[in-house]
């Protein structure tokens, strides 16, 4: 009969499998953006994610198990749906917020992912197991509100048309209350698939 243990074990290598791939897609998404503000951002997060590799490592290793992947679908589909968007969107107005958008969708996936696995290493009775996932967890959503701010910031706007999306820095204007942006020269976008293996 399978417990609550071997759900968790599947769902800890389907996450850890996830967290591999997204590791090699966030160079390209980096690369993709022509926002110097997102293109840090993605880049931020690659050392961050890294970090949550070994996390999970350190997880697998506090209930005596070896780390090991196996293909977490739902993250090679987003990945997936990422090239066909950068692809669909790159040299255009929208594909800050393009690339916002399927970031976003990883993250929130990985919020769900993660959510569950620390209640379950609670219930397991593996405190220190649930505290590695909450540290994740917690990085996991301001990560995605990170992302929220630089949509709401510029690239939503410059979809519409607005400007070159260049840069997502921004500043108040006092009369208007609106939001000034420092144009940069764009990064180049190279043409690469954002789906990884194992």
């Amino acid at each position: 009969m399978k417990t609550l243990k071997n759900l968790f074990l599947d769902e800890l290598a389907d996450i850890y499998d996830a967290e591999k791939r997204i590791v090699k897609a966030l160079p390209k998404l980096a690369k993709a953006a022509s926002s110097t503000d997102l293109k840090a951002a993605f880049l931020a997060h690659l050392k961050q994610t890294e970090g949550h590799v070994k996390r999970l490592e350190k997880v697998f290793q506090s209930f005596d198990q070896k780390a090991k992947g196996q293909t977490c679908e739902a993250t090679v589909g987003l990945l997936l749906e990422g090239d066909e968007i950068v692809a669909e969107f790159r040299g255009s107005p929208a594909l800050n917020a393009a690339l916002i958008a399927t970031a976003q969708k990883v993250e929130h996936y990985e919020i769900a992912s993660y959510g569950c696995l620390h209640e379950w290493a609670g219930l397991l009775g593996n405190k220190g197991a649930a505290r590695l996932l909450e540290q994740t967890l917690e990085e996991e959503k301001e990560s995605d509100e990170l992302l929220t701010k630089l949509a709401r910031a510029t690239s939503n706007e410059v979809a519409l048309g607005g400007g070159d999306g260049t840069s997502m820095t921004t500043t108040r204007t006092k009369r208007t209350g609106g939001l000034a942006r420092n144009s940069r020269t764009p990064v180049a976008r190279p043409k690469q698939s954002l789906v990884g293996t194992r």
